[in-house]
């Protein structure tokens, strides 16, 4: 309205409608309807003031009033508007009310004229927000994103990787790494490696339900995996994970990452994962301490000069870095756990286990008791087998070899080690087992006997 205000005071000033169409207030022929009404309502009389803003507007956005009074194409779907208003307020979806209109009506029409005609009637209430506040000290939120395709100038090899960020919620200050995956342990690697970039530890973490840190994604009642868990007790923090599909409760790590995407990878060139994580670190304190835009402060100083007093102390011994997975034991007495075996007790065959994979030790447990212990294994498809874990005749069999039944047939006699000195000498078939047999019999029916069979 202030500016129809504007040009009804050009009007009585004297400008004409050409004039006012120069000056780029108005078109000529608006200008010349706008003036019709004007002098209609008495507005160019100067003798008289001009209307308030509410009198104009009840006036002038009336219909065809000050505008083009053409009427625009008739859309091919206004004959059938009571029955498509009735299947939109039923929630039925615009392609599936096209088909319907050719089936039952003969449509003949574009689906992008359904489209058009469906948007005008269905009228989306825009979703309300609420900012979240934080104090110092009280948060920290956590995401991962998709990071550049590395080649390994060494190597060849094309790495896949992502980024692990963690956002202070209060001071915007930040930790970021590129990691190659996003296993369990990755995950609380970064926890221990960002707990010390910023020299302490947040009260909270609010994550997403990523399989690493959530097994069960709930609303009110979320899984977390065990071994993030003894994590959070270990540094003393509390696990706060968002509702399912509402990633927008941990938007200031959201912008964070896409922060990262944005002004990290582009027009740079990473020859390692750890070149990657090196100039990722320089950004971080660099670009990455840039005049936020809500706070207008820079984070680095938020974080140092109020922050970090505020937050935990980092633990004197860090929490051991274990992963915890149910495992079944299978047929052959082994457990599979990152592509390698270990073997339990052959009395737990075809039950399921808790296995604890620290740094260098696995530990597999039966309702909470310790049943097995092993080195971790370093590479894919090896086997750690504790003899103790076997049946009785493989441990028989196992201990029992050629030395053992040469000194065994030595103690018999000597016609006893000479039978097992040839079945062992046999060129064409292994005897070890007959050897094992004639040795047994000895504790049947005694040596005696054994030496004058043999």
């Amino acid at each position: 309205m202030y500016q129809y205000r504007q040009i009804l005071v050009r009007m009585r000033q004297g400008d004409s409608d050409r004039a006012l169409a120069k000056a780029g207030l108005i078109g000529r022929h608006k200008a010349a309807a706008l003036r019709q009404i004007a002098s209609a309502q008495g507005w160019l009389d100067l003798d008289k003031a001009l209307p308030v803003d509410t009198m104009l507007s009840k006036v002038l956005q009336q219909p065809s009033v000050c505008n083009d009074a053409r009427p625009g194409p008739r859309s091919s779907v206004e004959p059938y508007r009571e029955v498509v208003s009735a299947w939109c307020e039923q929630g039925i979806q615009a392609t599936t009310i096209y088909q319907a209109l050719q089936r039952e009506y003969g449509f003949q029409g574009s689906y992008c004229a359904v489209l058009r005609f469906v948007n005008t009637l269905v009228v989306k209430q825009p979703e309300a927000t609420v900012l979240l506040d934080f104090s110092p000290g009280d948060a920290a939120q956590i995401d991962f994103g998709r990071g550049p395709d590395i080649v390994d100038v060494y190597t060849g090899e094309t790495i896949r990787s992502w980024f692990f960020v963690m956002t202070l919620a209060w001071s915007r200050h930040q930790y970021a790494e590129c990691v190659a995956d996003q296993t369990v342990a990755t995950w609380l690697r970064c926890h221990r490696h960002a707990f010390e970039w910023f020299g302490a530890v947040p009260r909270r973490l609010i994550i997403d339900n990523a399989r690493c840190a959530i097994t069960r994604a709930c609303y009110y009642d979320p899984t977390v995996q065990r071994s993030y868990g003894e994590y959070a007790e270990g540094y003393g923090f509390k696990i706060d994970a968002c509702p399912p599909g509402e990633p927008k409760k941990k938007g200031r790590v959201e912008a964070g990452v896409k922060f990262v995407k944005r002004s990290f990878i582009p027009t740079r060139t990473f020859r390692t994962l750890a070149d990657s994580n090196r100039q990722l670190r320089a950004w971080v304190l660099e670009v990455g301490n840039r005049h936020h835009g809500s706070t207008r402060e820079q984070p680095l100083r938020r974080f140092q000069e109020v922050e970090k007093p505020l937050l935990g102390t980092l633990p004197d011994v860090p929490p051991q870095l274990a992963c915890w997975a149910q495992v079944k034991v299978y047929r052959d007495g082994h457990v599979r756990f990152d592509a390698c075996l270990y073997s339990a007790p052959c009395a737990l065959i075809g039950q399921t286990l808790w296995l604890k994979a620290g740094e260098n030790l696995v530990q597999l447990f039966k309702d909470h008791h310790l049943v097995a212990t092993h080195e971790r294994l370093s590479a894919p498809g090896l086997r750690a087998t504790v003899a103790d874990h076997l049946p009785p005749k493989a441990q028989a069999y196992l201990e029992q070899t050629p030395q053992w039944c040469r000194e065994q047939a030595q103690a018999i006699g000597p016609t006893c080690q000479t039978v097992i000195e040839q079945l062992l000498a046999d060129p064409i078939v292994v005897q070890r087992r007959a050897a094992q047999g004639i040795i047994g019999l000895g504790t049947r029916y005694g040596n005696d006997r054994l030496e004058a069979a043999c």
